[in-house]
């Protein structure tokens, strides 16, 4: 019997069976489609996108100034209401200062509180940490004795401790969220180079000669990052929790400044006549801090391999 096919036809057949595979993804683009699957992780990205740009564009997209008083319009409630001034959207407060520009103007301030301390706290730990968990021995006690001493106060009586020493004020409130923050991101960073040490890179990179520092913050740090981002992140929303707290306990920022903790402080005496003026704020808080949590638990479940389905 003879045979049909044409040896251009069985060229075309050997050609298509060794097409090369689709290169697999990027580990940035693996990572972004295990974190979409997250609807609440998702969700909250955008509010935090949300929050982001107001508090980039507080100045532009505030109708009026933050600390600006309007003698004429004392607590007025917000516009769906009956009494309200078509002026001022989400009502004024005690002394006629807007509220939605408040707002608008805190989202910037409570976003550069989050960021800051999380920068500083983080760097620190992470300094802290690796030293520990590289050297081990007496310079590893001496430092988790240390931050065990720490985690045993409660955070928020240390921060005010630490606050009552230093004087109160944005700065100190800061510094203060800090220090609390510190001994998370200590623990973390040594558990993670702890269990990096052994590994083949490590023990490679020093048979080769690399230094001390080479083989703390260029070979082993990267590989320990996955976790930190992810307690960064968490972290975000604990320090604009704990400045709130400051804030209300008027350890924190000072008035005029529009804190959402400093607007809650001064808003307790209106609770029952003016719901407004303390609803808004707290609702601000909640959302931003449910927010960032939700975007911690996504990044959380998207960079552990042990997630991944």
């Amino acid at each position: 019997m003879s045979d049909n096919i044409t040896p251009s036809a069985a060229s075309e057949g050997a050609l298509q069976a060794i097409e090369p595979m689709a290169a697999p993804p990027s580990p940035m683009r693996e990572t972004w489609n295990y974190f979409k699957t997250n609807r609440g992780a998702l969700a909250g990205l955008i509010v935090i996108v949300i929050i982001l740009f107001l508090a980039a564009t507080a100045q532009w997209v505030a109708p009026y100034d933050p600390i600006a008083q309007d003698r004429t319009a004392f607590l007025k409630p917000p516009i769906w209401m009956e009494g309200a001034d078509p002026r001022y959207f989400l009502g004024t407060d005690a002394v006629g200062r807007d509220i939605l520009s408040r707002l608008i103007h805190g989202a910037q301030l409570s976003v550069s509180i989050g960021v800051f301390v999380v920068i500083l706290s983080m760097i620190s730990g992470i300094v802290l940490g690796m030293v520990a968990g590289y050297f081990r021995g007496w310079v590893e006690v001496a430092i988790m004795r240390l931050i065990d001493i720490m985690l045993a106060l409660p955070s928020l009586i240390l921060a005010l401790g630490i606050v009552a020493i230093l004087g109160p004020g944005l700065k100190n409130a800061m510094l203060a969220i800090a220090i609390v923050q510190l001994p998370h991101y200590v623990r973390l960073a040594r558990a993670s180079v702890v269990g990096e040490l052994n590994k083949e890179y490590v023990i490679a990179s020093q048979i080769a000669g690399a230094g001390h520092m080479r083989q703390m913050f260029i070979n082993i740090l990267p590989n320990c990052m996955a976790p930190l981002i992810v307690q960064g992140t968490l972290g975000v929303s604990s320090a604009i929790l704990d400045a709130a707290a400051l804030g209300f306990l008027g350890l924190g920022a000072q008035p005029p400044l529009p804190e959402w903790g400093t607007m809650l402080a001064e808003a307790r005496e209106f609770v029952g006549s003016a719901w407004w003026v303390i609803t808004f704020p707290g609702l601000c808080i909640l959302v931003t801090v449910l927010a960032f949590n939700l975007m911690g638990d996504g990044l959380r479940d998207a960079l552990d391999p042990k997630m991944k389905r």
